[in-house]
């Protein structure tokens, strides 16, 4: 199985680098594209999303004796881990959002974001021209005031890159990322493919999202712990495809810091260090790369 199709998808994927690489406004077209999908599905589905998030606070008494164990670093101690309410709260509707108006395939991937789907359309079509399909990965990261900040935290295994593929036993490669800092920088080792070409010969550009739902903490004096965690606010950010960060129009050396570097030490596997991306050189991008809704 590991083989089967390698020729065939070599093949496909090499004029697709090349087109996407000398087209990079289709990969933009279909990021702006996405982007505008997932505002409308938020606006459309705003108070559900909203009341569901808030839903989690409400069933406090049935989860107070087993509440989620801090994954922070130094947590106060003062609020509750939210990560799985924004999960499940948004991954779920996307899902049947996305169902709804495209045509979907859930294929399998051994690793990537929280939730991933291809969807088809000849909208899509018209964007991309070469194929009707993309690949989108999002990840569903909830931030409180402890967290609030223009920057979100990715895995390699969340972004994609260069895509080389020089032969067809070689497979998909990707040259490291600079993260760069103030004081310090580090390569960021992305592990994703900017392009898929699956077995029926379907070309699937990847684009990625990061969904930040942002809670408040209520507090009433009565004791350490907040009284609940109320949505206050959705960002959306688009993170530019491996072929547009590093190819044309290359913007990680055209933003420096762009990618900075994240919470990992450096005695970790150099594989597996995350970096942080910058929302705010995003915006200088492209505006609607970034996208804010108050509650």
């Amino acid at each position: 199985m590991f083989t089967k199709y390698n020729k065939m998808q070599y093949e496909q994927y090499k004029k697709a680098h090349k087109y996407f690489c000398c087209h990079p406004e289709c990969l933009i077209g279909i990021e702006k594209f996405v982007m505008g999908e997932i505002k409308h599905f938020i606006d459309l589905h705003l108070p559900d999303i909203v009341r569901d998030y808030n839903e989690a606070s409400y069933l406090h008494p049935f989860w107070k004796n087993y509440p989620p164990s801090d994954r922070g670093r130094d947590p106060v101690g003062d609020q509750y881990p939210w990560i799985e309410v924004g999960e499940q709260v948004f991954g779920n509707k996307l899902a049947r959002y996305f169902d709804a108006n495209f045509s979907v395939k859930d294929s399998g991937l051994p690793s990537g974001s929280d939730d991933r789907c291809i969807i088809a359309s000849q909208r899509i079509k018209q964007i991309l021209h070469i194929t009707d399909s993309v690949w989108i990965f999002i990840d569903i990261k909830s931030s409180g005031p402890r967290d609030d900040v223009e920057h979100s935290v990715m895995s390699p295994y969340q972004i994609s890159g260069s895509g080389n593929w020089n032969s067809v036993k070689t497979g998909v490669l990707n040259d490291p990322i600079k993260a760069s800092g103030e004081r310090a920088s580090h390569d960021f080792m992305c592990a994703i493919s900017p392009i898929y070409v699956l077995s029926d010969e379907t070309v699937a550009p990847l684009v990625t999202f990061v969904i930040k739902p942002f809670y408040k903490m209520i507090k009433n004096g009565d004791g350490d712990k907040t009284q609940g965690q109320p949505l206050s606010r959705i960002e959306v950010a688009s993170i530019p495809n491996g072929l547009l960060l590093t190819k044309n129009p290359n913007y990680n050396k055209l933003h420096p810091g762009l990618f900075f570097p994240g919470k990992d030490d450096k005695g970790k596997d150099p594989r597996k260090i995350r970096a942080r991306v910058d929302f705010r050189l995003l915006r200088d991008i492209a505006d609607w790369r970034v996208l804010k809704i108050m509650i």
